[in-house]
């Protein structure tokens, strides 16, 4: 089993309303979030929500937004080779790369403005 579906597989996630699947720009990462939507799907959760880390281009991007239907975008944090050196510091990212930040922040909103619209459903 992929990394990090184990508790899809035991059924732990079960009353969950939504996943967010973080992916990186290529097959393996993408085929493992299909995985995951299907194992989401048997379980009742079909609000399966993407993330896509590591992008070092637009063509990054692009290959992650073919694969994955828009709607499901959350957003894209960027390749940073400063949250990287952060780790080895045992630092914060948010310390070294107000990029990230701002990314995120995006992410966050987005993923609050689902939330509300979808309580008001």
């Amino acid at each position: 089993m992929e990394a990090g579906i184990e508790h899809l597989g035991r059924g732990t996630a079960s009353g969950v309303d939504a996943l967010i699947v973080v992916v990186e720009p290529g097959h393996r990462s993408l085929q493992t979030a299909a995985s995951i939507r299907k194992l989401a799907g048997d379980l009742g959760i079909n609000r399966v929500l993407v993330v896509g880390n590591k992008i070092r281009s637009p063509s990054d991007r692009k290959f992650i937004l073919s694969q994955v239907p828009q709607r499901e975008i959350l957003g894209f944090i960027s390749y940073s080779p400063l949250i990287l050196q952060s780790d080895l510091e045992d630092r914060s990212p948010a310390d070294v790369d107000p990029n990230v930040i701002k990314e995120v922040a995006e992410i966050r909103d987005r993923l609050e403005n689902m939330i509300r619209g979808h309580q008001t459903s």
